[in-house]
């Protein structure tokens, strides 16, 4: 289900209802499906393998209620076990989004990180046509490129996996972790 090392994570607004999320492989198969119920105070979202949503494979939870420094954990549906959490690092994510990587044992073993900071402040200030890129590391490697196309309709970002290292699931619900804030942030 995770073999490629390039996919495409799209974000459709369906009104006020919520949004959905898809990733697709460079095959063009759907790997993850997922649908957002708005108005939740903390988000909660199930990642099936299905548009008709029968067979479970992920889940995203966040651990509080509306907060700036939110923590999203990331776990195995089949199985329960938590693969890791990824936390916005509150104010310094207002400039610049930067994203730490937690672990199984919320242990800091990465971030994501928007390109540069010039970018990120003509981004939120000036311009919002400049799509975002960040860099996924764990620790001083970069295990994966995801940059967002642009797209005034529908939010795109590539997601290409650089190393073996790292488990793609974690990679690809990070990746709908920042197409779910930046929707909220357009």
């Amino acid at each position: 289900m995770f073999e490629s090392n390039k996919y495409l994570v799209r974000r459709k607004i369906v009104s006020f209802l919520g949004a959905t999320f898809e990733v697709y492989d460079e095959k063009g198969a759907l790997v993850l499906y997922a649908k957002q119920k708005a108005f939740k105070l903390r988000e909660e979202l199930k990642f099936f393998s299905d548009k008709e949503m029968k067979n479970e494979v992920l889940s995203l939870k966040a651990r509080n209620i509306l907060d700036l420094s939110a923590t999203y954990d990331i776990r195995d549906s089949q199985t329960g076990k938590l693969l890791g959490a990824v936390k916005r690092k509150g104010l310094k994510s207002i400039l610049r989004d930067e994203w730490i990587v937690l672990d199984e044992s919320d242990k800091e073993v990465g971030v994501m990180l928007e390109d540069s900071m010039g970018l990120a402040v003509i981004r939120r200030f000036l311009l919002n046509l400049i799509p975002q890129n960040y860099d996924y590391m764990l620790g001083s490697n970069k295990v994966a490129d995801l940059k967002q196309r642009f797209n005034p309709f529908v939010y795109k970002l590539d997601v290409d996996i650089l190393s073996d290292s790292v488990d793609k699931r974690l990679v690809l619900v990070s990746s709908i972790i920042l197409a779910l804030v930046e929707g909220r942030q357009d």
